[in-house]
């Protein structure tokens, strides 16, 4: 269930109130009269059933109430109640497949612009995967893909894409294009550190590295992962399974392919900075590609049921009209 508050100008309360209560997906509706005092107007709050919850959002904006007032989503812990148990059996579709759209945007959005403390995860993971490839040490890497950022950004061009968000999509490509070759530069010096230490040389890079020279070895199979990769990091990000996310982090060697880059560039391996870099493109090319096909299919598939869903709703309309009309020639 998705639980909407509304504030709303009194003009506009008794069609959102009486589109809410025409909705076999929403439930457990409550209005307060005059109870929003900034922006003055009505409180309404309600429960939807997430398979029906980007219909009714839609059909909210629709009467500009986002301009003058406020449509605030949030997602309770728990529901225990016969009335939502009814709700999510009405919305066509079940909730593990549902997609809120706006919910997506908003979630996406939060993560594209280029911070601070974007750039300290982004060297940080870089620094930790360049100490992991020099260490052949495949624990590291798998830290330092849990702690990247990257997939936000990357999330969010895709969601631009298909939403024709340009303004999202610049603040992604921005996020991408200056935050890789920054984490990239503090890693070069950051690998010189360790040389002029005495911690780090050339021969740990070609040396023999089992756990880690696919890292710098692009091919076939790396395209086909990362792009898996990106369909099931989109499908977490749009039906709310963070868990999957995490999977998604760890099975993509973004951050460690710039970290091989950086650390060989500093040590003068340049066979394995070139097959970095290759493999890095390659990868994020995959996931975004992976990430627009997965939108579309989604908006395709949700787009027939809406229709679908306003359709039936149109024929019960004119059914209970025909009702009322019979009784009253009666």
């Amino acid at each position: 269930m998705l639980h909407l508050r509304l504030h709303v100008p009194e003009d506009r309360s008794r069609d959102a109130v009486r589109l809410l209560s025409g909705d076999s997906a929403v439930t457990h509706l409550a209005v307060y009269p005059g109870a929003a005092r900034q922006p003055h107007g009505d409180v309404i709050e309600c429960d939807v059933a997430r398979e029906g919850a980007s219909l009714v959002i839609e059909s909210l904006r629709d009467l500009g109430i986002e301009h003058d007032g406020a449509i605030v989503a949030s997602t309770p812990d728990l529901v225990l109640s016969d009335s939502a148990v009814a709700a999510e059996e009405a919305a066509p579709g079940l909730p593990g497949d549902a997609v809120v759209w706006e919910q997506v945007e908003a979630r996406t959005s939060e993560e594209v612009s280029l911070t601070i403390t974007f750039l300290v995860y982004l060297s940080v993971a870089t620094m930790l995967a360049a100490v992991g490839v020099l260490l052949d040490s495949p624990i590291l890497i798998v830290g330092a893909m849990v702690v990247g950022p990257e997939f936000g950004p990357l999330a969010a061009i895709c969601v631009a894409i298909v939403q024709k968000r340009w303004d999202v999509m610049r603040r992604s490509l921005k996020a991408l294009l200056v935050g890789f070759p920054v984490a990239m530069l503090v890693t070069v010096a950051f690998t010189w550190g360790l040389e002029l230490l005495g911690l780090a040389d050339a021969s740990m890079l070609t040396a023999d590295r089992p756990l880690t020279s696919f890292i710098w070895r692009p091919d076939a199979l790396s395209f086909v992962i990362a792009f898996l990769a990106g369909i099931a990091g989109m499908l977490s990000l749009t039906t709310t399974k963070s868990g999957a996310l995490v999977g998604v982090l760890i099975s993509v060697t973004t951050v460690p392919a710039a970290a091989n880059a950086a650390a060989a560039v500093a040590l003068g391996v340049w066979a394995e900075a070139s097959g970095s870099v290759a493999q890095l493109a390659l990868n994020l090319s995959a996931i975004v590609v992976a990430g627009i096909l997965t939108l579309y299919t989604q908006r395709w598939w949700w787009t027939r049921r809406e229709m679908r869903q306003t359709r039936d709703r149109g024929a019960m309309g004119v059914a209970e009209a025909a009702r009322r009309s019979a009784r009253r020639e009666d």
